[in-house]
């Protein structure tokens, strides 16, 4: 039995650190940055690592107790053991968009609770635009500090909007996927922002057919249960954190609208 959080206190705590982990990121975003590839070929720059380095000593003062998977740590071979609950951090997920310039690069924090993501908080410092989000508590949107609560829509009747990687995808695979829906409109975005829009009631679905790891998208994730929807592998079943390997499977993040 896990010992009860503090989750509206836990998730005040953690918004001013995204948001400095944010002006640390745009403040290499300003200069002429080197790239560096990691050994599975992905890019890192000096703003993932600085970010890093803020958001863990961070999280280790709030919840001294609670082991962090995070992704540059994970990258060196640092894994903590994990077990019922622990941090799931990407310090900047969109690397890809953070050097191309485009502004669609988020800091993630997510908790994670028997293998579900229970709270979660996504920061895009280049747009100002905040989400997060707790089991319970539903989900809210900052934009340039003007909070309000969103949620999951209703697809209208003219059919879905899905939003789709910038960076990453396969329009063969896009295409098998949405065969048979009612699709109205598709939009592409960065980072863990996909699954923040569906969240806010902007997009109805986000098929991801391609590789990522829990970092990317448990933040996204907690945001988007708080507001109502929810995140499948492609056989229907909810998507399960603290896996071995902390690979996804192929999934689609869905608002309300039927995942058939």
């Amino acid at each position: 039995m896990l010992p009860t959080l503090d989750l509206p206190s836990l998730l005040d705590g953690l918004l001013p650190v995204v948001r400095a982990a944010g002006a640390a990121i745009m403040e290499i975003y300003a200069t002429d940055f080197a790239v560096r590839g990691k050994d599975d070929a992905s890019p890192v720059t000096e703003a993932d690592e600085r970010a890093e380095a803020l958001i863990l000593p961070e999280l280790a003062r709030l919840t001294p107790d609670i082991p962090v998977v995070s992704e540059e740590e994970a990258s060196a071979g640092r894994i903590p053991a994990v077990a019922e609950r622990f941090w799931l951090v990407d310090p900047l997920d969109g690397t890809k968009e953070f050097i191309s310039r485009n502004g669609e690069f988020t800091v993630n924090i997510a908790l994670v609770e028997h293998g579900a993501p229970v709270l979660g908080v996504v920061y895009a410092p280049a747009l100002d635009r905040l989400f997060a989000g707790a089991a319970g508590l539903g989900a809210f949107a900052e934009d340039k500090a003007v909070r309000r609560d969103i949620a999951c829509r209703t697809p209208p009747e003219e059919g879905l909007t899905v939003v789709a990687s910038r960076s990453h995808g396969d329009a063969d695979a896009l295409a098998a996927f949405l065969a048979g829906r009612k699709v109205a409109s598709q939009t592409n975005a960065g980072s863990s922002l996909k699954l923040c829009l569906v969240a806010a009631g902007e997009a109805d679905v986000y098929p991801r057919l391609g590789r990522t790891m829990e970092w990317d998208i448990a933040a996204g994730d907690a945001v988007l249960r708080a507001a109502g929807g929810r995140v499948n592998t492609l056989d229907g079943r909810a998507l399960q954190y603290g896996k071995a390997d902390f690979a996804n499977p192929h999934f689609a993040a869905w608002g309300v609208a039927p995942a058939a």
